[in-house]
């Protein structure tokens, strides 16, 4: 295959997410598996789960194929809910190191709370495919800070993986902030001007709502930010969106917890490096935490208290957690973190739960995914084996209904030189593709 083919065959993969309306029509019956409902069920021995229409018909060990479906075996395997990626960026950014492809973000302060990523997400992007795969079905794509910005990063969106046309699950669905150290440097180097920033903002979108005819008319004081920032702060403030704050330290979470309950809104913690000290507090205001569990060393003196039993500990102290990987090319690796979680006190479905039902219920959008139950979403994932252990595969990805196709540029790229290497003689081939 010459480099232009080569070229076409990858951007063929990134496309293959766009299905024809017939393929979700489309009733799949997978049979005989074990299946972590993650929901009232539980787990279920030698199972079925009916897929029809895009959303989960029913599932049980009593259950009837129904005619015509297609059957899928799933004898010896595992089917879960898919994989949620809570702080991901799909669709906003394709090369780290290429500012072109980031979009993430945006300098200055022209825009913060109404900075909306939604119509930069590009669903054809290379990422998609290789994550998919390994089963992410869906994922909140959410903005950052910048250096020459805000603490305010702005709005993010939920989005399902698997299409390229009506892929936005819920715009906007999250209001994303910088709190710490990083919202101190962005605020002249004080968290406390950092969190007066934040509450003359609020206090500001809360005038607005109250007295927007005034402010029309020209009669009322200058705000902080303008109106479209206080439209956007305003469903923060309504409850219809959580407000999402980085945050590593336990006194900066107490912080945070304390600005929440004085504004009445839902407040989500998103680094949570010490939230473990803090966990009585956390549970006790019913917050959330979006963590990565795998960190355990003091990079920097917000987190100190770091440590590889911080999911565990929380999950003890009733906090609802999820796990983020901060690594959107390998947000596959979600499973890993589980895992590991898991070895360090946290019980297997709470693990499983982290990183496919926690994160919807976070987001208000366990009405639709995150479980396999009757009328929820088809976002199921049939594995090899165990998920949380890293030599397991997923077998096959259904998101709405529709059987993924396992291709990706990576898939691509293996098979070519794996023909390459047989063309070159069986005796070059590692021996995992060596024909007997």
């Amino acid at each position: 295959m010459n480099g232009r083919k080569l070229l076409a065959a990858l951007a063929a993969a990134a496309f293959c997410g766009s299905f024809s309306p017939a393929a979700k029509g489309e009733t799949y019956a997978i049979t005989n598996a074990t299946v972590y409902t993650l929901g009232a069920a539980g787990k279920i021995e030698h199972a079925t789960v009916v897929l029809r229409e895009g959303k989960i018909e029913a599932v049980g060990a009593s259950v009837a194929v129904p005619a015509g479906a297609t059957r899928v075996d799933g004898t010896g395997k595992i089917v879960t809910p898919g994989l949620f990626d809570p702080i991901s960026r799909f669709g906003i950014e394709e090369v780290s190191g290429v500012r072109q492809t980031r979009d993430f973000s945006a300098e200055g302060r022209q825009f913060t709370a109404s900075l909306d990523v939604t119509p930069a997400i590009n669903p054809r992007s290379m990422l998609i495919p290789v994550n998919r795969i390994a089963g992410v079905t869906i994922a909140m794509v959410a903005p950052a800070v910048t250096e020459k910005g805000t603490i305010i990063a702005g709005l993010g969106a939920i989005v399902s993986l698997g299409s390229t046309d009506s892929y936005v699950r819920k715009s906007p669905a999250a209001m994303f902030v910088a709190f710490g150290e990083a919202g101190a440097e962005l605020s002249g180097g004080s968290r406390a001007a950092s969190m007066l920033y934040l509450r003359e903002a609020l206090r500001d979108a809360r005038d607005f709502r109250e007295n927007r005819n005034a402010y029309d008319s020209a009669r009322r004081r200058a705000y902080l930010l303008d109106r479209a920032d206080l439209e956007a702060l305003g469903d923060v403030l309504l409850g219809k969106i959580p407000l999402v704050v980085s945050v590593d330290r336990a006194s900066d979470i107490l912080a945070a917890i304390g600005l929440a309950r004085e504004f009445r809104i839902r407040l989500v913690v998103s680094g949570g490096a010490e939230a473990s000290v803090v966990a009585a507090d956390l549970a006790g205001a019913r917050v959330p935490v979006v963590l990565n569990p795998l960190q355990d060393l003091p990079s920097a003196f917000e987190s100190l208290g770091s440590t590889l039993e911080n999911a565990a500990r929380l999950a003890r102290a009733g906090v609802v957690i999820a796990f983020e990987t901060g690594d959107s090319h390998n947000a596959r690796n979600l499973t890993q973190l589980a895992g590991n979680a898991v070895a360090n006190g946290l019980p297997y479905e709470d693990g499983l739960k982290a990183i496919m039902l926690n994160p919807a219920r976070i987001y208000g959008f366990d009405g639709r995914t995150g479980s396999i139950a009757p009328g929820k979403d088809a976002d199921i994932v049939l594995w090899s084996g165990d998920p949380l252990e890293v030599t397991t595969a997923a077998e096959q990805v259904f998101i709405d209904g529709r059987k993924i196709p396992m291709v990706s540029r990576q898939t691509m790229l293996r098979d070519r030189y794996v023909g390459a290497m047989r063309d070159r003689g069986k005796d070059a081939l590692p021996p995992q593709y060596r024909r007997p």
